[in-house]
């Protein structure tokens, strides 16, 4: 791939480990010993300084480690991956570089180590507030350790905290989905951000196994539906703004680094499994842990240049996740055709069905999902691929 010239990258690295596999995860994670942990730092390096220049000149404006459970590494390889990256990337002074974090993977120490790398956000993995559903879930850590780690973290000076929460979970009322929105609400100061998922059962997991033998029952659809429209009604209740389907945060503390992927920003993933989109061009690191540790460099696969069609559907599903919509006219100086020539029936139809509406008037006029159309995203998104 030629070199890159000018503008803007994120970079993510995965970390596949954990400490055991939780029940719903279909992520490519698993637990692994200490050699091995070390040897895949040991990849993870080469390879960022072998594609370094791939993309010089791009300015790095966000790094993510996500994982996996990149808490579970000692802090000092962390500091090690941020001082690779310092060495071989223009890294903004105000990137925002944030780790996902496991409570019971994590003390003080590490929370130092990460203040010393540059890290300024974290994203606890919380899910419950109910040792109960939490135990049902397959993770390792209660309440009460969330509660350590988090106020540990705001003792180690960090002050942009993303806090994970999982609804429609085997067992779960709506009461105690209520009450664990008010009690990371009740946190002082509460975090700046909250991402409120909904299970989804995903083959290959131990609770879609658990479901196929007729072990796992799950949540009526309409409980589900419940939990979702009393999620929004807390939270925006609270001051957070929804920015994206399943987002919420104070005003100024949404993740720019998922808010660039959503915007088709230049990213590059490390790691084995990692996806990235470069030029157009999208492309993932194969999934084999001996192949990256043999070879980090040669582990790409799936490389596909989009077509215009496949890069104007991207804009228009990825871009309509965010509550904010898509610019009619970023679209017009993207394509060179403006946004009703290519979809003006979709958009009618939707627009007639209450699932879209424009926002503004004149050249800032946006097209974004209505509350309905959020509600019925999918449906919605299915509509702009094109023929």
């Amino acid at each position: 791939m030629k070199e890159l010239t000018k503008g803007v990258l994120e970079l993510y690295l995965h970390i596949p480990f954990c400490v055991k596999k939780c029940l719903y995860c279909d992520f490519l994670s698993w637990p692994a010993d200490r050699s091995i942990r070390e040897a895949y730092i040991k990849a993870l390096k080469a390879e960022l300084e072998g594609r370094a220049q791939e993309c010089a000149g791009l300015q790095v404006t966000s790094v993510f480690f996500g994982g996996g459970t990149p808490s579970l590494l000692a802090g000092e390889r962390i500091l090690e991956l941020m001082e690779t990256i310092r060495k071989n990337y223009c890294l903004d002074p105000c990137a925002e570089i944030t780790i996902e974090a496991n409570p019971g993977t994590v003390d003080r120490q590490k929370l130092a180590c990460w203040r010393r790398a540059g890290i300024n956000r974290l994203s606890i993995g919380l899910q419950s507030a109910f040792d109960e559903e939490l135990a049902t879930l397959g993770r390792i850590h209660t309440w009460q350790q969330f509660l350590n780690t988090y106020e540990e973290a705001l003792a180690e000076g960090f002050d942009n905290i993303n806090v994970d929460l999982m609804s429609a979970l085997p067992g779960q009322t709506l009461e105690t989905w209520r009450t664990s929105l008010e009690k990371v609400l009740s946190l002082k100061p509460p975090p700046c951000h909250i991402s409120a998922y909904s299970l989804i059962l995903e083959e290959g997991t131990q609770f879609y196994r658990l479901w196929e033998e007729g072990k796992l029952e799950l949540l009526e659809e309409e409980a589900d539906r419940m939990m979702y429209v009393e999620t929004r009604r807390i939270l925006e209740q609270a001051g957070y703004v929804r920015y994206e389907i399943s987002n919420y945060a104070l005003k100024g503390r949404e993740c720019r680094h998922n808010c660039g992927y959503w915007s088709r920003r230049n990213y590059l993933g490390f790691g084995i499994g990692a996806a990235s989109l470069l030029q157009n061009v999208r492309f993932q690191n194969g999934s084999s842990l001996q192949a990256y540790l043999e070879n980090p460099l040669n582990c790409r696969q799936e490389e596909h240049a989009l077509s215009r069609r496949e890069q104007m559907e991207e804009f228009m599903f990825l871009g309509l996740r965010r509550t904010e919509g898509i610019s009619p006219q970023r679209f017009q100086e993207c394509f060179g055709q403006s946004l009703e020539e290519i979809y003006g029936r979709v958009i009618k139809k939707n627009l007639a069905d209450g699932l879209l509406e424009y926002r503004g008037i004149g050249e800032g006029a946006m097209l974004a999902l209505t509350d309905r159309g959020l509600d019925l995203s999918n449906y919605v998104f299915a509509q702009f691929l094109l023929d």
